[in-house]
């Protein structure tokens, strides 16, 4: 797959990924695939800042409104997706454009990430049931803390301390690396990537997060978190774990204020970004473009002649 290009576009949320991407794909004759691990899930438009129709501007984009809520989608699942997509779109002739912030899931997609299943051993069985025992014992907040005891960057960013179930499941992964999980040996690329990452400064780029969170709540992100709290499939993974919409659980539940959860998401948000740098940063090689500047003043001959066309 060497000898295909795929260009990524990366970074913090908020950043303005998608106004790039966007103008890549009409320069290119590019096709836009989801990058973003909350966006693959449908009726839900608001609280994962998905791109609505009118914003695409006649672009192809592949991988949005893909599953329902109550379905088990995972990394597994989009490596194999994406890698579908990629292949389609050059098919076409066209660019395969993957913007979003999710760093695993893009490093999964674009590198020699390998899934395996080995079955568990009778000792992995008995600290399973050791860890379970422990939970019903002190508490779901016991175990996450000694799963705090990890190096963080090891711990997804998106695991509710309540869900036992994960929480036990992230422990045996780090404990030991004989079971169900991702081996990332000697990443290599699995295309021919092209890494570019956003940035901005960090005032400004929290000052946008906190106004797009108010904006959200104008666009009705309230009524659309009701609805994902009244589902009868409700869990602790996927969308129920996303960041813009678990905040308002508690106060569904009077346990906090309205305005408490807003500032709630805007805080995990501002969190988030942060995570998203640091992942990007330390596992990918990735050319970062500032967007302090408005993009028209971007010099895009300068980042993307490589593709063979004026810019």
């Amino acid at each position: 797959m060497k000898n295909k290009e795929v260009v990524a576009i990366i970074g913090p949320t908020a950043v303005g990924k998608t106004a790039l991407s966007l103008k890549l794909a009409h320069i290119f004759q590019g096709e836009i695939i989801n990058g973003d691990a909350m966006q693959v899930y449908k009726g839900f438009h608001i609280g994962t800042a998905k791109i609505s129709k009118k914003e695409m501007q006649g672009i192809s984009h592949h991988l949005f409104d893909i599953c329902t809520v109550d379905e088990a989608y995972n990394v597994a699942r989009f490596q194999k997706d994406v890698r579908q997509k990629i292949e389609e779109i050059h098919a076409r002739g066209h660019l395969p454009i993957l913007v979003g912030g999710t760093g695993l899931y893009i490093q999964a997609a674009l590198y020699n990430f390998q899934f395996h299943s080995v079955k568990p051993t009778s000792a992995t069985m008995r600290r399973r049931k050791e860890l379970e025992m422990l939970a019903e014992r002190e508490g779901a907040f016991r175990l996450y803390q000694i799963l705090s005891s990890f190096p963080k960057e090891k711990i997804p960013h998106d695991l509710h301390p309540n869900n036992v179930k994960r929480v036990i499941r992230t422990i045996e992964k780090l404990e030991n690396a004989e079971c169900v999980g991702m081996q990332p040996q000697a990443l290599q690329p699995y295309y021919s990537v092209h890494l570019f990452g956003l940035t901005m400064d960090k005032e400004k780029l929290y000052a946008r997060i906190n106004q797009r969170v108010d904006m959200m709540m104008k666009e009705g992100l309230l009524e659309e978190a009701k609805a994902l709290y009244a589902s009868p499939q409700k869990s602790k993974d996927g969308l129920f774990a996303a960041i813009g919409y678990k905040e308002f659980f508690p106060y569904f539940e009077n346990e906090i204020t309205l305005q408490e959860a807003i500032e709630k998401i805007k805080k995990n948000s501002r969190n988030y970004a942060k995570r998203q740098l640091t992942y990007f940063r330390n596992k990918m090689n990735v050319t970062w473009i500032s967007v302090d500047t408005p993009l028209s003043e971007v010099d895009f001959e300068h980042y993307f002649s490589f593709l063979g066309r004026k810019v």
